[in-house]
């Protein structure tokens, strides 16, 4: 992290303050204005000078009082995103940047994930977030728009995190939280430096009953991080982690049935038991090695998912032969080894930085498919319905460069990436899923900056980006609910300008305006029972804006607030299972608006802080025809308190916060085009979390 004191011309100053009356207030303390990220340009640039619009969530943010078990307790405050949780820890956050990635069923589509440089994403674009370990983490970052497209494929936007080296004298942390409906996570960890060689190690168990009948879930992760400097000039980095985790899959519910209980789940969920159980670990070697002012890095990195997951779909004589069960079991394992050069030159008076990489993904699937049933009891495996081996492997080649000037800043990409798919089924019984497809797009982005005073800088950029089929989207999208060969990848075109002014020496402003044209849409064509089909829809446009506002007052007072405004609709009518779906919907999933603030305070001599917090979001609209009720428009209150206090070389951290404060009944997430109606899935009333935290430096 860095801190820019920039001098503020008076004229700016008056123009702002009569835009934003709450900057006209005095303020007598510096904030950190200006954070150092790598992503977009990948290499160390400060967010000011940054043509794009990106947003760090610091490991203040992040842990603010928090259980640190969901990406959605720090992402909640970044313009942009909208992270729904779906109280549902089988089927992971629903995650959107500018919409991108609101229709998926599970996990997160559209924006790429990538943690302490390995993907979190896999070659076809299908991400988990729970993966990330929050304990650890320093900070988030999170790029929106055009510059994210220089990371091709499912780059609607880039979320990535980042662990700390370690250094130091070494400390042991642990910590505990509890709270409502029988929560509990348990955490410790130790880093520090010991010849030369820096290490992080944390591991924690999480437990919930959730908040919705049928929602248990129990989550252990650990991870470990070794830093070692062979050379001045030489930093190599190990990083390993494991995941695993239980969870019961309460579905969505009807909107009859969230009325007449929140809590409640249809009885199908019940009747089938579905459940998901996922166990996963990856490792990662990075060596980064400088030659003066350029620079090399290479890594390469592996792992290994199972997945059993039990879903409500039967699957028996009088079904489509061709569902292959409902008990999904897979094994993957996957792997991926990247490298890029990185050039800084002087030239024409300013820094040219030239950026040149190659990434190479696979993940190979061992496949099978079984009913969920044995005679009249649900919910078991059954017989085997499916036996395949699915590969999908991506090849991507980019450039970038950047010149920087005095006052002006021009920086360019171009990515050229290809994503191939391959089944090879061995189980014949019910025909022969088997074959190839493979999809290939360079994808170009430019922007420029330009400083306007030494507070004030203004940017245009633009970028062309695309979207290749999922895996989950290709398995039943065929005919008769067979692999499908015929799905198109979707492209874009990304359109944004935007404008960063830092106020003094306590306020930070950022705004964006955005507007991307998309063509052959992915949508949902239908969905039941947890089981999704896709196809391409004709064109959609997206517009909208994105502010954020940082201020630090007097007296040790801080805010923060972040809106956003997307319009996203079908540009083109198209048919699909719902029947004709208009030109001038609304995609679905996507609230028109969202809107976050939070008042915070802090006395420093007592260590005591306590915090409020608003979230409100528009309604959503839960398919495409737009005719079934919207997910109602909410706003909801949270509290929080908390002392940090050092008793010698004793760091004891005790908070307690209340969410949704004057218990509000609201949707927190819907699942899109569900075929059941079973579209809706509700966030808790008031509820509680406590917890405290103890580090020992020795």
């Amino acid at each position: 992290m860095t801190k820019i004191m920039r001098q503020n011309p008076k004229r700016l100053a008056v123009i702002l303050a009569a835009t934003f009356p709450c900057l006209g207030i005095a303020a007598e303390t510096a904030l950190t204005l200006d954070s150092v990220v790598v992503s977009g340009s990948r290499v160390e640039h400060n967010t000011f000078d940054l043509p794009a619009a990106v947003d760090v969530v610091d490991a203040a943010r992040i842990g603010a009082d928090q259980a640190r078990v969901n990406a959605s307790e720090a992402l909640v405050a970044v313009p942009g995103i909208t992270v729904q949780n779906r109280q549902n820890y089988a089927q992971d956050l629903q995650i959107s940047s500018r919409g991108f990635g609101a229709r998926s069923a599970f996990g997160v589509r559209g924006i790429r994930l990538i943690s302490d440089g390995i993907p979190a994403s896999m070659p076809d674009g299908q991400g988990q977030a729970a993966t990330f370990n929050l304990d650890r983490a320093e900070r988030i970052e999170v790029l929106r728009g055009p510059m994210a497209v220089v990371y091709g494929n499912h780059a609607g936007g880039v979320i990535q995190m980042f662990t700390p080296d370690g250094k130091g004298a070494p400390s042991l942390e642990g910590g505990f939280v509890a709270g409502s409906n029988n929560t509990w996570k348990a955490d410790i960890s130790a880093q520090g430096e010991v010849g030369g060689l820096g290490y992080v190690i944390d591991a924690s168990r999480f437990a919930t009953d959730g908040y919705r009948d049928h929602s248990k879930a129990e989550r252990e992760q650990a991870m470990v991080k070794l830093t070692y400097r062979p050379s001045v000039d030489g930093k190599l980095t190990f990083i390993a982690n494991s995941f695993r985790q239980t969870a019961d899959d309460p579905q969505g519910q009807t909107w009859s049935g969230y009325q007449a209980n929140p809590r409640s789940v249809a009885q199908p969920a019940l009747d089938y038991n579905t459940r998901k159980s996922i166990d996963h670990m990856q490792g990662g070697l990075t060596y980064e090695h400088r030659f003066g002012d350029h620079s090399v890095l290479a890594s390469v990195y592996a792992g290994q998912r199972s997945t059993i997951q039990y879903q409500s779909i039967p699957a028996g004589p009088q079904a489509n032969p061709k569902h292959s069960g409902g008990v999904i079991d897979f094994d993957r394992d996957f792997a991926g080894a990247s490298t890029r050069w990185i050039g800084r030159f002087q030239l024409a008076g300013g820094k040219l930085t030239t950026t040149v990489g190659v990434e190479y993904e696979q993940a190979i699937d061992q496949r099978r498919g079984y009913e969920n049933f044995i005679g009249t009891t649900l919910g078991v495996k059954g017989n085997q319905r499916r036996a395949e081996e699915d590969r999908v492997a991506s090849f991507d080649q980019y450039a970038q460069a950047e010149w920087q000037g005095e006052r002006w800043t021009f920086s360019g990409g171009l990515r050229h990436s290809n994503v191939s798919f391959s089944v090879k089924d061995a189980y014949l019984s019910n025909g022969n899923d088997s074959g190839n497809v493979s999809y290939e797009k360079t994808t170009p982005t430019i922007a420029a900056m330009f400083r306007l005073t030494p507070s004030v800088n203004i940017y245009a950029s633009a970028a062309r980006g695309f979207e290749a089929p999922t895996f989950n989207e290709l398995f039943y999208s065929g005919p008769g609910g067979t692999f499908s060969y015929n799905l198109k990848p979707s492209t874009s075109t990304h359109y944004e300008t935007g404008l960063k002014a830092i106020i003094g020496n306590s306020t930070r402003l950022d705004l964006a305006v955005f507007q991307i044209e998309t063509e052959d849409e992915l949508v949902v064509d239908s969905a039941s029972g947890g089981r999704t089909t896709f196809r391409n829809a004709g064109q959609t446009l997206r517009r909208g804006l994105e502010a954020g506002l940082d201020s630090h007052w007097a007296n040790n007072l801080t805010t923060r607030l972040a809106y956003t405004l997307l319009d996203a609709r079908y540009d083109e009518a198209f048919t699909s299972s719902s029947g004709l779906i208009n030109s001038g919907n609304r995609l679905p999933g996507v609230p028109a608006q969202s809107l976050f603030g939070e008042l915070a305070w802090r006395h420093q001599a007592s260590g005591f802080h306590a915090a409020v917090e608003g979230i409100a979001r528009s309604k959503v609209y839960v398919e495409d025809t737009n005719t079934k009720q919207a997910a109602p428009a909410y706003a909801i209150a949270n509290l929080r308190f908390g002392v940090d206090r050092k008793f010698g070389s004793l760091n004891l951290r005790t908070f307690l916060r209340f969410d949704n404060i004057f218990d509000r009944q609201y949707v927190g997430s819907v699942i899109v085009g569900d075929g059941n109606s079973r579209y809706y899935e509700a966030a808790p009333g008031r509820t509680w979390l406590a917890g405290v935290t103890a580090r020992y430096s020795f």
